[in-house]
């Protein structure tokens, strides 16, 4: 008779179901309401444009952080620049075309788990704390 260890499943945010947010009953980030250097480039990242004339994001609506994701992207020092955030908001935009409604994007340096929908990020974890950690309430992932 064999005995079965307990699986045990790391808890990776303690935020309220993703479903039941929306920007009327959530902390949510309104842009330039931040003062952060990161609220700044996210800002200017949604207003940016290419020398060619095209944006940058090239996204149907900007990306926006959740109060939690604010408070871990600065908690945990993640630091992402206007080219990944680019490519954060294409990943966005895959998920979207997918149908998927609550995403993980994984980025060479942090995971974010983003609601497509609400075109929300809702949490961030850095590169070092990825391993070992199960995310769920995900129905896809994004690896730009």
């Amino acid at each position: 008779m064999t005995t079965e260890k307990p699986f045990l499943y790391p808890s990776v945010s303690q935020s309220r179901p993703i479903r039941e947010t929306n920007a009327e009953n959530a902390n949510i980030k309104k842009p330039g309401a931040g003062a952060s250097e990161f609220d700044q480039v996210l800002d200017q990242m949604n207003t940016q444009k290419t020398e060619s004339g095209k944006d940058l994001a090239q996204t149907k609506s900007p990306l926006k952080l959740s109060s939690h994701a604010n408070q871990r992207i600065q908690e945990r020092k993640i630091n992402i620049d206007p080219e990944t955030w680019s490519r954060v908001n294409r990943a966005v935009d895959q998920a979207e075309a997918k149908g998927i409604e609550d995403t993980l994007v994984l980025t060479s340096d942090a995971a974010l788990i983003v609601n497509v929908k609400n075109r929300t990020v809702v949490t961030a974890m850095d590169k070092g704390s990825l391993n070992g950690n199960v995310f769920t309430n995900i129905d896809g992932a994004v690896i730009v």
